[in-house]
This record gives structure tokens, C-alpha cells and sequence, in this order.
């Protein structure tokens, strides 16, 4: 199969503001870059692009100085591909796909041309979240084939992907998982790992030596159902973090569904309980915030808060947004179901 690439030409809404009191900022102003038809759970944003991870085997690129999305199909995927994880080192993006067979391709920055840098067959395989720690270390995980989560690590850059041990890898409960919602269960902070989990179990599962070894941490956020438990995480340095996920089944439900860590994850605390967003999918703290600002989308629309999470302000009822980065403390891109936005804070 040949790659295809799509030139789209932008398409730009009158920029939207909602106005709220009592925070940061006053409000958000959007523009809307594509409504393009794509399902989108991965994005990455650099200086000079936002990348995407999309279905039906593609990847997107926007070229923010030219205001040009070029999608391109991935060539050797069939059209059910899904690429749900993104990473980044500074001259390739890496695309990581979820079902039998998982393929990993890398991506030259410049040239778009394609390697496949790792592949797993097997009916149980499926892969949530990949992230860079540094140009060289990268790790990826997905929902257990044995007793653990699955996990692969680079240590060349992305050249070459090794799957780690179960031996190496904390023990799951049977029925816990993951989501590949939005590319948020793996989080790498310097040489500290993050896993978070959902279904019968939400925990968290810590490795402060690139993997060599973990501890586990129970979480109160709702857990024992196939769609519930932690759906998304974000840490704002190696101690402060955010989980937050629900009920899939029930979105409106914001009881147990958003907790703050202030110790790596050893403990956690409920914020915001039965108060802001029901089902989140992705939450991240505002970048040079000091960990005070974020931002969650989900099922019941976008949300901000400038004080820990301890209270939320609604700033779109947008509910088709399921994953968003920042590009700067005040600019952040947010795609989903057929859009991709531009927002700025002001």
C-alpha cells in the first residue's frame, strides 16, 4: 500500500471567548484548525507541529507556521490500525498502534519516512500509552498478556524496542487493565515511571529506576467494574501528580473519579469530590503553573482549575475532545472526534 497524503486546507472559526471570574484567566479563545473526520487519542506538540495519532492507520501534521494539516496513511497497517500512543526524541516522532498485531513505527521529523521499529502478535496484545524520557530512554505500556502490564523499552533512541520481563513487572489482580484513552497512563519524569490502572483495580505503579524496580500504590478513585478506575494522569514533577478517570458507563457521575498526590504517589487524595467533570479522559497541569492550573476534558466537557484541582470552573460543553497538550503555558491543542483546536488562555 502506497501512503497517502491528504492536503487540507484549514479550516478557521471566528475565535471563540467564554468569560468566567475568579481565576487565572479570563477566558479561552479557540480556533478551530480541521474538522476533518478522524477518532484522535494521541497528540504531540513541538515547536513547529502538532503530530497525531489517528485511525484508520494515519498520522496527522500540522505545520503551525504554513496553517497546513497533512494526513498521512501509514503504509503496510490495514485501514483498522489505530495509533493511540505518541512520543517524540528530537528528529522522529514514534507512533505505536492497540490490538493484534501491535506496530511501532518511527517517523522521520523532516522526511515523514516510515520504519517499523517493533512488532508483537499475539490476540491479547494491546498497548495504551508510550512516552521519551530523554533523547535515548523511551518506554511504552499496554493491558496484561500474562500477570503483568505489557511493557517495552528503547534505550538507542527508538531503534531497537525490547520487551521487558513479567518477572521484572509488579503483578496485576485479574480484571485490572488499562485505557488507551489519551496516551496519559505512562508518565516519566527524570528516571521515575508512572503506570496507573483501571478495571477491577486503580492503582498506580511506581519505578524510581527506569523499571528496574516498582512499588504499587492503592488508589480511592472507583474501581471493581470492567469501565471504571483511572483513565488518564499527569505528574507535575516527581511528587506532584493528578489521576482522574470515573465510570466510562456512568459520565456524569464525579464522585471518586479525580485524586492529588503530593509524595510520588504513595498516597492520594480525593479533590473535587461529587463537585466538576464526571468521566475525564485526559488532565494535565498547566505548564510553569507550579502545579496549581489544569485542564481536563471528558464526557461532560472542558474544565480548569487554578488551585490544585480543589475547584473547577466549566469553559466548554464540548464533550468530543478526548486529548490535549500544551505548546506553551497559555496555548494548548485539543482533538477528539473530527476536530482539531487551537486554545489560548488569556
Amino acid at each position: 500500500m502506497k501512503s497517502v497524503i491528504i492536503l487540507i486546507v484549514l479550516l478557521v472559526s471566528a475565535c471563540s471567548s467564554i468569560s468566567h471570574k475568579n481565576t487565572k484567566y479570563s477566558h479561552f479563545e479557540s480556533k478551530v484548525i480541521s474538522n476533518e473526520k478522524m477518532s484522535c487519542r494521541a497528540i504531540f506538540v513541538d515547536e513547529t507541529k502538532v503530530w497525531l495519532g489517528m485511525d484508520k492507520g494515519r498520522i496527522g501534521v500540522y505545520d503551525k507556521q504554513k496553517d497546513t494539516l497533512v494526513i498521512k496513511t501509514i503504509a503496510n497497517v490495514s485501514n483498522t490500525t489505530e495509533f493511540r500512543s505518541i512520543a517524540s526524541t528530537k528528529n522522529a516522532i514514534f507512533v505505536l498502534s492497540v490490538g493484534n498485531p501491535a506496530m511501532l513505527i518511527k517517523i522521520d521529523k523532516n522526511t515523514l519516512q516510515e520504519t517499523i521499529v517493533y512488532r508483537e502478535d499475539n490476540e491479547k496484545v494491546f498497548y495504551d500509552s508510550m512516552q521519551f524520557a530523554d533523547e535515548l530512554n523511551g518506554f511504552a505500556m499496554g493491558d496484561p498478556i500474562l500477570d503483568c502490564m505489557a511493557m517495552i523499552k528503547t534505550s538507542d533512541g527508538g531503534t531497537t524496542w525490547q520487551k521487558i520481563s513479567c518477572n521484572k513487572l509488579p503483578k496485576v489482580t485479574d480484571g485490572e487493565a488499562a485505557f488507551a484513552t489519551s496516551n496519559t497512563n505512562l508518565i516519566v519524569k527524570d528516571k521515575t515511571i508512572f503506570m496507573v490502572s483501571g478495571g477491577k483495580k486503580a492503582r498506580v505503579f511506581v519505578s524510581n529506576d527506569f523499571s528496574e524496580t516498582w512499588k504499587v500504590y492503592e488508589t480511592p478513585i472507583v474501581q471493581g467494574e470492567e469501565m471504571t478506575g483511572i483513565f488518564t494522569a499527569d505528574f507535575y514533577d516527581a511528587k506532584l501528580g493528578i489521576i482522574a478517570g470515573g465510570n466510562y458507563m456512568k459520565q456524569t457521575q464525579n464522585s471518586l473519579n479525580k485524586a492529588i498526590t503530593t509524595n510520588g504517589g504513595k498516597t492520594w487524595e480525593l479533590i473535587a469530590n461529587n463537585e466538576a467533570f464526571g468521566y475525564a479522559s485526559c488532565v494535565q497541569f498547566v505548564p510553569n503553573s507550579k502545579g496549581k492550573q489544569l485542564i481536563s476534558v471528558g464526557g461532560t466537557g472542558m474544565f480548569y482549575s487554578s488551585d490544585f484541582g480543589k475547584s473547577w470552573i466549566k469553559f466548554s460543553d464540548d464533550n468530543q475532545f478526548y486529548t490535549f497538550r500544551f505548546e506553551s503555558d497559555t496555548v494548548f491543542y485539543a482533538t477528539g472526534k473530527n476536530q482539531l483546536v487551537r486554545f489560548e488562555m488569556k
